[in-house]
């Protein structure tokens, strides 16, 4: 489909926050699409420069000519081609922006060529809502002329009696993107940066049979600030359950909740029949954040009746999946890092192998026990039990999220 910018594959982006800003970016380099149109839904500054400044300089990142180049070749920056009508070259990709509407429904997608939308907004995440609320709604994309929706965070149904429509799916890449239907997927989740990283994080030790038996799970993620916490202290909304988020990112270290092990069943289904606990920790750092996964397996003897798993055997999990099944997505160190090394990385989960621990004891089960659960047995048994403690880093916005959310999108757009 041929549109005013020249070229067959555009891509509309709603929302300039974290995600939306950095989904360009991710984008230019990368490629695939041709030009760009972005909806803020608002004017920006005195005039559209405003705008293209804030697109090619980031506090976290630097500049945009740097992150597609490096240091030794200049880009072509970017220039405003018509203030009238929105249009910036963006290092020599014309990106139209719309400022009219935030409404979805009346944001005009079909007009500029649009299929595929990336929603970045956060404020609609709820799939069951139709098209026509008045406050907006995802679905209210496809009325704006798009065929396909991606939002960039978990779905979040409100009420509690409907169920999931059938057009509706969440998908990480490289673990389950393979089940998106273009016959039946229209409004699509891709779900949230720490789903992301643990989910990356979980595949390789679902997929081992020695390490699949999982017992229980827990996962703290010591995550990066976002801008739904204060600055400074503030006064909370009405109705707000969570009274630390109104306290202070820059002074604080702030325990608050995650629905990253609930959105894990989703896309990795063998998780429902583990009892599986995440909470995360919110610290003052602008990103690159840390998942401590803590597993316990049933864990198998080997040939001298030693326990089979082990710190070396967990490790030897990850490299494998990160030469294999996994490579480019999963990798693996036995670096000594910090948060700041991981700003950038391309990479869903990056793991500590040097960090990684194994303590395996012994569960004994008395005959008589066993006896009152209907199970004949003369002798006690003793079962072999593991603990498994694993870290792994994920740049939370551009690195790990935002970077697998491109490929989605790819991937989605290629299969329209």
């Amino acid at each position: 489909m041929n549109n005013q910018f020249g070229g067959k594959n555009v891509l509309g982006i709603n929302g300039l926050g974290r995600i939306g800003k950095l989904t360009l970016w991710s984008h230019l380099a990368t490629g695939y699409f041709d030009s760009f149109v972005i909806n803020v839904g608002r004017k920006v500054g005195k005039d559209l420069h405003a705008l293209a400044q804030m697109l090619e300089r980031d506090s976290t990142y630097g500049s945009l000519e740097k992150f597609l180049y490096g240091y030794a070749t200049k880009g072509k920056g970017i220039t405003v081609v018509d203030q009238e009508t929105g249009i910036l070259n963006v290092e020599g990709r014309m990106v139209k922006i719309l400022m009219e509407d935030r409404n979805p429904s009346k944001i005009a997608w079909g007009e500029n060529g649009v299929r595929l939308v990336v929603d970045c907004t956060g404020v609609f995440t709820d799939p069951t809502v139709e098209a026509d609320e008045p406050r907006g709604s995802l679905r209210g994309h496809l009325d704006g002329g798009a065929e396909k929706v991606i939002l960039s965070a978990p779905f979040k149904i409100k009420d509690q009696t409907k169920v999931m429509p059938d057009d509706s799916a969440m998908f990480v890449y490289g673990i389950n993107h393979l089940n998106f239907d273009p016959l039946k997927h229209q409004v699509i989740s891709a779900a949230s940066c720490t789903t992301t990283g643990l989910a990356h994080m979980m595949k390789p030790l679902l997929e081992n049979p020695s390490t699949a038996n999982i017992m229980t799970a827990s996962m703290s993620t010591i995550h990066a600030s976002t801008n739904t916490q204060s600055i400074l202290d503030s006064v909370p909304k009405a109705g707000a359950k969570d009274l630390r988020k109104n306290r202070s990112i820059f002074n604080n270290i702030i325990l608050t909740s995650t629905g990253a092990a609930k959105a894990l069943e989703q896309v990795l289904p063998e998780i429902q029949r583990v009892g599986f606990m995440a909470d995360s920790v919110r610290i003052p750092t602008n990103t690159a954040s840390l998942i401590s996964l803590n597993i316990t397996v049933h864990s198998p003897l080997n040939d001298q009746g030693e326990p089979e798993i082990s710190r070396e055997f967990i490790n030897d999990i990850y490299r494998k999946a990160a030469q294999g099944p996994q490579k480019g997505l999963l990798e693996f160190s036995e670096k000594q890092n910090v948060s700041a090394d991981m700003i950038g990385m391309k990479a869903a989960t990056v793991i500590e192998g040097v960090e990684t621990h194994s303590r395996t004891g012994f569960v004994n089960i008395k005959s008589e026990t066993l006896k009152s659960y209907g199970i004949s047995h003369d002798q006690d048994l003793r079962l072999p039990v593991s603990h498994v403690k694993i870290f792994g880093w994920y740049d939370n916005e551009l690195g790990s999220y935002t970077n697998m959310l491109g490929e989605l999108t790819a991937y989605v757009a290629r299969n329209m």
